[in-house]
């Protein structure tokens, strides 16, 4: 392939271009990049190229249709992942040898909101087009992007040239000419009647460069998008300050800061609009570390802390500041491009192989390089904070939106953030390698396979937090913190107002209530019946009491599980009254006693999430910590705010699953207790009442062991439902199947039937120790009552589905027809407790 600009003094200046040379030339003016752009076609016609233009900027036509010229029409307003994948289409389909021509890219940057965004598709397209010994001009605008971004793309690119006018006189400053010519580089060039002649007195260049090249490039004009929005940011709130900030411009910055930020992307887009101020903006800015969104659990935590600040301004002097940080998603394009991580990801949007190479990518991850100046603003966040704990907090795009919270599927690290400084460093720059990674986990992957969200732009943001609490000897914990739900799925009380809300809450940070502990108890609490427990005894309240608290050890030893009576000599500082009760029990306990009196906190988290809901128009899901001061004050942190979501990938359902289609086998309609969900099933247990009030006791017995090695051998996907009669976990065979929960928690939801034989309907498990259980395992508790209305079980499709109980257990062989195990597909639960109703359907052509 021969190789040329078409401009032999140009050629010749440069000592010849060649096969995989990519040009770029900053201009000052698209005219300036059309007259270089005409010889250089000229020339590919001649030669017989086939020649490519990419055409997507708002400028007149660089070329015409014609003499075999391939126009792509590209739309950078779809998406930068959109735009890459359409360019990168056609560069594999056209393959070697060919001659580019791109339209000015700094359109991109303005579509994008982001010069980063700009330098990584080049830093994803020019190596590219280099390996297939291609030859690409591509402009830019001089004086108009920030240094960070100019850098990438001149490491990149081979040649990297300056174009102006001065005096009428046209100029071409070579700045990089790789591997030839570099006795020309930063040599100013004048044409004189079609050559280029080097400009050498000193007195022309100083006139000519003072008018035309920003002295070591730090003019406001060279520092991007992104700092000349957050310029016009910084006057406008101090116009605001003023009232001298017009209503018009602050809505147009507004606009301006949303697009930048991609509220629209956000999942809570509205609530976002509806609710952070310039003054928000201004917040995240004076925190904001690299550019790009702050994901969507960085937006859920500020809108909530706006609503409430707008709303309750009495209850929002007791917040808990926030100071965290905020480090923006295109730090993360921009680390998964330098890492050489993007190609791999973007096999995940394609489901044949959507798990290929992803090892691969997660290694490069957990080994990558930092860019240095994300690295310094780091540092600087560090000595912020100083030796205090704080968390990296994964904030993606796609993270707690509407429907799709992607709850435990991405990392969050507590960082102790002890020692020297290069130490403390260290350990953040791995926890952020660490929830990066997390977005090839396969299990994360197979989440958004599952919801259609492969094809999604997905980029990780991180909310890094201080952790709240204090010290108390060598631990650092908080006094209370969990979950609070404005709608209460666990209704184990008739007199319960489920629309009231509900605390799920544990003494120390609040992973033992986020992540749950299957070693342990948490303290529900109803917020329309604080004082009203699931367990009727107190022996029964201490019995399901928190025994275990998660407490970050200073030491070194980072997050630990312990046991609550080795941490309470370390409580003096605050009223532990409030946490922990000394009667009722062999040793001190959490009971919370003493809170729960005080009213006042949960008063301030029931009207919090009273307003949130309305605000959401849904209800809500909210995580908080809470310290108590000496003097009786107390502080709400409000941690994380979404809607009304369910952990391991299912999620509230929405809709009445009534009028869900399909062959209905099982509906209920009445108690549905836990967190809703809709999940396409693999397997059902069913227990027939007949077959199982048949049984002796003993028998019974047998039944149980051949369920607990049945469900033993079910995946941990959680894609199975147990049906049977009487109440479950009971200490009474004549009641029901008496089998711990713990041996049944890989299932996803237990229905009871309430049925045993004419003479007996026991209660229910709810108010029982086996309901305490289900909450902690997270198990959907469905009750049918067949004899009431909106009830009905198909016991005849049960009875005459083929069983696998015989090929997958071989104890107790004679009661295998009593334990059926049924694997047919089409199988799906939907249930939602806000409708308490729930359905198993089949689709049609299955069932």
């Amino acid at each position: 392939m021969s190789a040329t600009t078409g401009w032999t003094a140009l050629d010749e200046v440069l000592c010849g271009i060649e096969p995989g040379d990519n040009i770029v030339w900053a201009v000052d003016s698209i005219g300036h990049y059309a007259r270089l752009v005409a010889p250089y076609d000229q020339a590919a016609r001649e030669h017989g190229h086939q020649r490519v233009y990419f055409r997507f900027g708002p400028d007149t036509p660089l070329l015409e249709p014609g003499d075999g010229l391939e126009i792509c029409h590209a739309d950078p307003r779809e998406s930068f992942e959109g735009f890459i994948r359409a360019v990168h289409e056609v560069i594999e389909r056209v393959g070697p040898g060919a001659v580019y021509l791109f339209d000015c890219i700094s359109h991109l940057g303005d579509v994008w909101q982001s010069d980063q965004a700009l330098a990584n598709f080049f830093m994803l397209t020019c190596p590219r087009l280099r390996d297939l010994q291609t030859v690409t001009y591509f402009a830019i605008e001089r004086r108009r992007h920030s240094l960070t971004a100019l850098n990438a793309i001149r490491t990149t690119t081979q040649f990297y040239l300056e174009v102006f006018s001065a005096d009428q006189d046209f100029y071409i400053r070579p700045v990089k000419v790789q591997y030839r010519a570099r006795a020309v580089m930063d040599t100013l060039h004048v044409e004189k009647a079609g050559k280029l002649e080097p400009v050498h007195e000193s007195a022309i260049l100083a006139q000519i460069l003072t008018q035309s090249i920003s002295p070591l490039n730090l003019s406001l004009h060279e520092m991007g998008y992104w700092t000349r929005m957050f310029h016009e940011l910084d006057e406008a709130i101090a116009e605001k300050a003023e009232g001298r900030l017009s209503a018009q411009r602050e809505q147009r910055l507004l606009a301006c800061l949303q697009r930048a930020f991609c509220v629209h992307r956000s999942g809570i887009a509205e609530l976002v609009k509806r609710w952070l101020k310039l003054e928000d903006y201004f917040a995240i800015r004076q925190r904001l570390i690299g550019v790009g969104s702050i994901g969507g659990k960085a937006f859920g935590m500020l809108v909530a802390r706006a609503i409430v600040r707008d709303r309750l301004p009495e209850i929002a002097a007791r917040l808990e500041v926030h100071d965290s940080f905020f480090v923006g998603a295109e730090v993360f394009v921009t680390y998964l491009v330098q890492n050489r991580v993007w190609w791999i990801r973007e096999q995940q949007k394609v489901p044949e192989c959507f798990l290929k190479d992803v090892e691969k990518g997660q290694e490069r991850l957990l080994q990558g390089h930092f860019p240095s100046e994300v690295v310094a603003k780091l540092e600087g966040m560090l000595d912020y904070f100083g030796e205090k704990p704080c968390i990296v907090r994964s904030s993606s795009i796609l993270e707690d939106a509407r429907g799709n919270a992607f709850s435990g599927k991405y990392e969050s690290i507590f960082l102790t953030n002890r020692g020297s400084r290069e130490d403390r460093l260290v350990a953040l720059l791995q926890a952020i390698r660490r929830v990066y990674a997390s977005i090839l986990d396969p299990d994360t992957l197979e989440y958004r396979r599952a919801r259609n969200l492969l094809q999604s732009e997905e980029r990780m943001a991180l909310l890094i937090m201080r952790v709240s609490g204090a010290r108390r000897g060598e631990f650092f914990f908080p006094q209370a913190a969990g979950v609070a739900l404005s709608y209460n799925p666990y209704k184990w009380h008739p007199e319960i107002e489920s629309e009231a809300g509900m605390v799920r809450m544990v003494f120390g940070l609040g992973t033992r209530a986020v992540d749950r502990a299957d070693d342990d108890y948490t303290r529900l609490v109803s917020l329309s019946m604080p004082e009203r427990r699931p367990e009727a005894s107190l022996g029964g309240q201490w019995e399901h009491s928190q025994r275990r608290m998660d407490v970050l050890d200073l030491a070194g030893a980072g997050l630990r599980s312990l046991p609550v009576e080795e941490v309470l000599p370390e409580c003096s500082d605050f009223p532990l009254e409030y946490f922990i009760s000394r009667s009722g029990g062999p040793a001190p306990w959490v009971s919370f006693g003493g809170l729960i009196r005080r009213q006042q906190p949960l008063n301030d988290l029931r009207a919090i999430l009273r307003e949130l809901s309305e605000a959401y128009a849904e209800a809500v899901d909210m995580e908080f910590a809470l310290n108590v001061f000496p003097d009786d004050s107390y502080r709400i942190h409000l941690l994380q705010c979404r809607t009304f979501q369910v952990r391991k990938g299912m999620a509230h359902v929405g809709v009445n699953p009534a009028t869900v289609g399909g062959r209905c086998v099982l509906e209920t309609n009445g108690a549905v207790i836990g967190l809703g969900r809709e999940v396409v099933l693999d397997d059902i247990l069913y227990v027939p009442t007949a077959a199982y009030a048949a049984l002796s006791e003993a028998q019974r017995y047998q039944v149980v062991k051949i369920i607990e090695q049945l469900v033993q051998k079910h995946d941990t996907r959680r894609t199975l439902v147990l049906i049977g009669p009487g109440r479950w976990g009971t200490s009474s065979a004549s009641l029901g199947i008496p089998i711990r929960a713990g041996r049944i928690a890989r299932a996803s939801a237990v229905c009871e039937m309430v049925e045993m034989h004419e003479r007996l309907i026991p209660d229910v498990s709810l108010g029982t120790h086996f309901f305490n259980d289900l909450v902690e395992h997270d198990l959907l508790y469905i009750a049918c009552f067949p004899d009431k209305a909106g009830n009905r079980v198909d016991v005849e499709w049960f009875l005459h589905q083929p069983s696998r109980t015989s090929d997958l257990v071989s104890i107790f062989p004679e009661h295998h027809d009593t334990v059926r195990w049924i694997s047919v597909p089409g199988m799906v639960l939907h249930a939602d407790p806000m409708y308490q109703t729930a359905a198993i359907r089949i689709a049609e052509s299955t069932g």
